[in-house]
């Protein structure tokens, strides 16, 4: 899910009809009509197929459909969706630096921190090279990231949100060198080398250690 998306989800959850009903079709193992969601959380067969309907909107929700009675019926089905929701504040993306970490170590188990990092690089430079295809731009795609970027009033761009902040507290010297890595790599394939925009480590209190000049 992005950003929005999650943010649709927590909306759609705060309804205590529409909470019990995710809940009820999550923990039923196997898909819920309608008739059945309505009957568990006590209400109408109508409000449970307008709710239902809203968490597949969100994507917490996945609709199906199933046969039943005579030859050609069939009925709407829920289950629940292969995405997660994770909401944090600042936006932290644990998966992403997980991801690049497992990967790392299957290719190159002898020496995976090196590996750790030309992948972040690979990484960023996949992200960079969309862009121009989705109509992003750069400024979009590392507050995307969850950097939450800054222009300065000398145009640099500092980033004032550290997506993996706990790991960095940890292990800051793999972390910021994924986090150079990763956004080196960002603007590798975004081209913005050519233009004179370059990732610095440059630490400092209260945000991520790299800076974008």
């Amino acid at each position: 899910m992005v950003v929005s998306d999650r943010w649709a989800a927590v909306v759609a959850l705060a309804e205590g009809s529409r909470r019990a009903l995710y809940e009820y079709v999550r923990g039923a193992g196997h898909p819920v009509g309608r008739d059945e969601a309505g009957q568990a959380t006590g209400i109408s067969r109508g409000l449970a197929a307008f709710h239902l309907d809203k968490l597949v909107d969100a994507g917490l929700l996945q609709a199906g459909r199933r046969k039943s009675g005579g030859p050609g019926r069939s009925t709407k089905v829920y289950e629940p969706s292969a995405a997660g929701l994770t909401i944090t504040i600042p936006e932290r993306r644990y998966e992403l630096i997980a991801e690049i970490l497992a990967d790392a170590v299957a290719a190159e188990p002898a020496d995976a921190r090196e590996a750790a990092v030309r992948l972040a690089r690979e990484r960023g430079r996949q992200i960079g090279a969309r862009l121009p295809e989705e109509g992003g731009d750069l400024v979009a795609a590392i507050d995307a990231l969850g950097f939450e970027p800054r222009r300065e009033r000398d145009g640099a761009l500092v980033l004032r949100n550290c997506p993996f902040r706990v790991l960095a507290v940890r292990q800051t010297e793999l972390v910021c060198g994924l986090n150079h890595a990763l956004l080196t790599g960002l603007l590798d394939g975004l081209g913005a080398g050519r233009l004179g925009i370059v990732a610095e480590l440059a630490p400092g209190p209260g945000r991520c250690c790299v800076t974008l000049r």
